[in-house]
């Protein structure tokens, strides 16, 4: 592949994860959020009931900034903490699951509908490369995380 088609490729998708920024952080702000902590709530309906210490692990957050979080989930009645039966020092963040669609769904819709309709103009080779490009981008980027979070650095 020419250089010049690898550099107009890194622009555009350097250019999607901007918009991709801009579009959820004024999302997160009409929801009364912040862009990343509506994704947040993401991981949570994705992965569903956790500890406080899962959620640490999965967004790469201190401890401190995590407890905010939930502390603002909490307030808006999106998520509730529960005690372990068994262990009364182990919390449970618990998704409300209906108060986030109720409060997240309206500001999407028309983005997910206007998403339906471009993947359904692709043929299924055109998928089927989407799928690739897609599955092996986010096999990179946590490859990358990792690597960053364990202080390891690429040769």
């Amino acid at each position: 592949m020419p250089n010049e088609t690898i550099i107009q490729i890194r622009k555009l998708s350097q250019l999607y994860a901007y918009s991709s920024t801009q579009m959820h952080e004024a999302i997160g702000r009409k929801a009364g959020l912040t862009g990343t902590d509506h994704k947040y709530l993401g991981f949570l309906i994705q992965k569903g009931r956790m500890t406080a210490g899962e959620l640490t692990t999965l967004t790469g957050m201190t401890a401190g900034a995590v407890t905010g979080l939930i502390d603002r989930f909490e307030k808006k009645k999106l998520v509730k903490r529960r005690l372990d039966k068994n262990d009364r020092r182990k919390v449970f963040i618990e998704p409300n699951t209906a108060n986030i669609v109720a409060l997240l769904e309206p500001l999407y819709k028309d983005f997910q509908d206007s998403t339906d309709e471009l993947f359904a103009s692709f043929s299924d080779t055109e998928i089927k490369t989407l799928e690739a490009y897609f599955l092996k981008a986010i096999e990179i980027m946590n490859e990358k995380t990792s690597s960053l979070r364990s202080g390891i650095t690429p040769d």
